[in-house]
């Protein structure tokens, strides 16, 4: 059979190594006599796995020992609601960067939470064109500003990190996480739903700075609580096992591949 390649915008393809990997391992994990996903979520082996799988993450990704690193569910669209409990503080409002469907969806969001300013960025015309990023004069006015890096209804990327000065900058990654390397330091917070390039659907990473935890309004729901899922090694409730297990294999084959400096090895 021939190999078949998925160029959809939803699920994208996993490593063949990787599914390999899983499928040899799918009813006897670690010698365990098991799957993976009949196992204790919080005991010594899958505890293990998590661990090495964030250390792993770090490695490939370079993430900044000030960062926490956060395994959800609930999507990208659990974080639309997350972000605006948990970072909306004295400012009262948030400025969103409009570049297509999924940036004006987290924006949407977003409203019921706290007053949102929406300034579009991409102008439509012969060629479609992202217009200056540099909001640096304005966004002190803002507990954050969010943008979508790469839309992928509308077909658009932006390769250039908006300019917001001090203020915290939010990016939904979710289509483009891990395709190459970039500052984390320049954003407060990074998330992403698994099934583009981490793993299946399922399973949300959230990249945040240590000291953007612990502000989240009070009656934000403990799921959503960035303080209450770091306590708890992000498994307040029962996290989907299976999904974290695929995106660690994941991070170890992109650290066995040479990372993502295209330096690759064979």
């Amino acid at each position: 059979m021939s190999q078949v390649f998925n160029f959809s915008a939803g699920p994208a393809m996993i490593f063949p190594e990787v599914l390999q990997k899983a499928q040899g391992e799918l009813t006897n994990w670690l010698n365990q006599g098991v799957s993976v996903m009949e196992v204790s979520h919080r005991g010594k082996y899958f505890m293990e796995l998590i661990a090495q799988a964030e250390k792993d993450l770090r490695e490939v990704y370079n993430i900044p020992d000030n960062y926490r690193v956060l395994f959800l569910q609930g999507g990208a669209r659990g974080q639309f609601a997350a972000i605006p409990m948990n970072l909306i503080g004295k400012k009262g409002k948030a400025l969103y960067l409009n570049s297509g469907h999924w940036s004006a969806t987290a924006a949407k969001e977003a409203r019921s939470f706290a007053e949102i300013d929406e300034i579009t960025i991409v102008e439509n015309g012969e060629q479609t064109r992202i217009t200056d990023l540099d909001f640096s004069h304005i966004a002190d006015q803002y507990d954050y500003v969010h943008y979508c890096p790469n839309e992928t209804i509308s077909g658009v990327e932006i390769f250039d990190v908006p300019n917001v000065g001090d203020a915290i900058l939010v990016a939904d990654m979710s289509s483009n996480i891990l395709s190459r390397q970039i500052d984390i330091s320049k954003f407060g917070v990074i998330y992403a739903g698994a099934q583009k390039n981490l793993g299946p659907a399922g399973i949300t990473l959230v990249i945040i700075r240590d000291d953007l935890i612990g502000n989240a309004r009070k009656e934000t729901p403990s799921i959503w609580n960035y303080a209450t899922q770091r306590d708890a090694d992000s498994m307040i409730n029962t996290p989907p096992t299976f999904a974290w297990y695929l995106c660690s294999l994941v991070f170890k084959h992109l650290k066995e591949m040479g990372g993502l400096s295209g330096d690759r090895k064979t």
